[in-house]
């Protein structure tokens, strides 16, 4: 703890630094995966199709994937940007079987009484289809964040920033104190950006906590 205190100031930059190599992946991997996602659960077969190529592209493991990347994006192996996009591949992964699971959740007597009022196909999506489907999305959206939070600390081993430095740092030099630190830190920002999303989702879905405070009473 005492090596946390003493060198603050470092750490917060890693953490900083961090952060951003780890949710920048999971928007672009939202902006990715909820269109794909959306079609995929229109389609059989290619849901069929993103779920084998997701489960494929999720196996590769993240320090092969940061070697493989530089030479066919022509990017150096140290570039910010390896991590960025490995991330993104892992981010997608997850979140396009997410999204059509998601979408399962909804009930069709819901989506029955939608098309009976006379909603339109993209007007029933917005405002009905992915709404309900919420929070079981954001239930998968925060395992995503959490993981990418983790798989950032192996950048550190092909010389990207972050909190991976503690670790690579503190073994090179046998200082425990100072990976202990980086695991405490790495858990706090896991732990703050989950609550974080938690929240969003409880805002995001006004009408649960109404349920919710109704079952209560009852």
């Amino acid at each position: 703890m005492r090596y946390l205190v003493d060198s603050f100031g470092d750490i917060a930059g890693y953490a900083r630094t961090h952060l951003w190599l780890a949710l920048l992946p999971l928007a672009l991997g939202l902006v990715i995966a909820i269109p794909a996602g959306a079609l995929a659960h229109r389609a059989r077969w290619l849901r069929r199709v993103t779920t084998t190529v997701a489960g494929v592209a999720y196996t590769i493991p993240s320090l092969a994937l940061f070697v493989i990347l530089p030479p066919l994006l022509g990017i150096g192996v140290i570039d910010p940007l390896n991590v960025v996009i490995a991330l993104t591949i892992y981010s997608v992964a997850l979140l396009v079987t997410a999204v059509p699971a998601a979408l399962d959740s909804v009930p069709d007597t819901t989506l029955d009484a939608a098309d009976a009022i006379g909603y339109p196909r993209w007007r029933r999506v917005l405002t009905v289809d992915f709404p309900l489907a919420l929070p079981v999305f954001l239930a998968n959206l925060r395992v995503v964040a959490v993981t990418n939070i983790s798989m950032v600390t192996v950048g550190a081993l092909i010389g990207v920033g972050g909190l991976g430095k503690l670790f690579t740092q503190g073994y090179q030099r046998d200082y425990p104190d100072e990976i202990i630190a980086g695991i405490i830190v790495v858990l706090a920002l896991a732990l703050i950006v989950d609550r974080a999303l938690y929240l969003l989702g409880r805002v995001a879905t006004p009408w649960l906590k109404e349920r919710d405070s109704k079952g209560r009473a009852r």
